[in-house]
């Protein structure tokens, strides 16, 4: 099981640890990249078409501003690309969402919040859970963990309210 997570810009790298830790959590093998779309086109072109037979499955592009990168690199690979819009400008990630989202028919990318690096870990993981049944099991133990953390706040809160009473 291995992800690639390519940022746009070193600058990206706060938002991206998170990704790369819940991906690490999990047991997925990582590699993290720094390309631009714009600045290093023939890099990430070559890392699109190779990333397959380097034993990547799943690629999350961060990028933020005109944030092409996630498409760039979908239309060189038939692997699932996810667009991590990062804020980065004075619209505060809408741009870099408008981008990576707004893909023509043929070269999809899923794409997840400004800023929701969690969530293109857990998506990533959900695609590698397809194949992958420990991925599965995992995640499901991950969802019921979290429900039982809301129980308990609920009751928490309930209690809490009772004593003001």
């Amino acid at each position: 099981m291995k992800v690639a997570v390519v940022m746009g810009s070193i600058s990206d790298r706060p938002i991206v640890e998170k990704t790369y830790a819940i991906l690490r959590d999990f047991g997925i093998d990582v590699e993290i990249r720094v390309i631009s779309a714009h600045r290093t086109p023939d890099i990430a072109h070559e890392f699109s078409v190779n990333a397959e037979n380097r034993g990547i499955e799943v690629i999350i592009a961060a990028a933020g501003k005109a944030a092409h990168l996630a498409g760039v690199l979908a239309a060189y690979t038939t692997l699932p690309v996810i667009g991590l819009p990062i804020p980065a400008s004075q619209l505060d990630g809408l741009d870099a969402l408008l981008s990576t989202v707004q893909m023509p028919k043929g070269v999809p990318v899923a794409t997840v919040a400004i800023g929701g690096a969690e969530n293109a870990a857990y998506l990533a993981i959900q695609i590698l859970s397809l194949k992958y049944e420990e991925l599965r099991v995992a995640l499901k133990e991950f969802k019921k963990t979290m429900a039982e953390e809301i129980v308990e706040v609920d009751e928490q809160l309930n209690k809490s309210l009772k004593d003001i009473r």
